[in-house]
This record gives C-alpha cells, structure tokens and sequence, in this order.
C-alpha cells in the first residue's frame, strides 16, 4: 500500500513538473531577439511611464504604459511586439497580459538592451 502511495505521489509530481514547463514554453515564444528586434514589422513597446519613456528609450519606440497595456490589446493584435522596461518586471507583466490575449509578443527586457540590439547592428556588428 505504501509503495502505491509513493508512486502516486511521483507520478502527480512529474506530471505537474511538465505541465508547468510545457506553458512555460508556450508562453514565451523561443526566438532571437536580436533577430525580432530588428526586423522591419515590429512594434517596440515601451512600458513604462510617459515621463521615464521621455528621457531615453529605443530607437522607434511606442510608450504604452503597462497600466494602459490591457485597453491598447486591440490595437496590437495581429503584430510582432518586443516590449520593454527598466529592469524587465513591468516587461514581464505585459508579456503575461498580451500572451493572454492573443498578441504575439516578446520579452526584449530593458530599454537599455533593446538600445543595444540596435546600436550594434547599425554599427555593423
């Protein structure tokens, strides 16, 4: 009896282990962002207040603030989205919010790196 309780508890823990994984996965498409970052139909979207985005964020950047993310769904559906923050908590956040809703978004972290991914392609790699 107990060795059926023991493999019961294995099997649930397993299960439950590859589940977790298995949305992480489909939560967070796997892609190059330096390759997404740069290509030449996507939305850069800063998230972080008005005035933060006014003293320096990337090259083509949009500023939706993460409290307005959920009431600008509409207008990002249907195209490739990287967003960005500071340090990449409010940029996880949006993630969570647009992935939810159907907007095929990516997690470009900080501005700071975003700026970067760009910088170094212009300056020929």
């Amino acid at each position: 009896m107990l060795k059926g309780k023991i493999f019961g508890y294995i099997l649930i823990s397993t299960l439950a282990l590859t589940a977790c994984k298995t949305t992480t996965t489909a939560a967070h498409p796997k892609a190059d962002i330096k390759q997404i970052v740069n290509s030449s139909d996507v939305t850069l979207v800063d998230v972080r207040i008005p005035e933060q985005y006014e003293a320096g964020t990337a090259k083509g950047a949009i500023n939706i603030p993460l409290a307005e993310i959920q009431n600008n769904i509409g207008s990002l559906k249907g195209k490739k989205v990287v967003v960005f923050c500071n340090k990449g908590i409010q940029a996880d956040q949006a993630m969570e919010i647009l992935t939810k809703n159907g907007v095929e978004a990516y997690d470009g972290t900080s501005w700071k790196n975003v700026k970067a991914i760009q910088d170094e392609t212009t300056s020929g790699k």
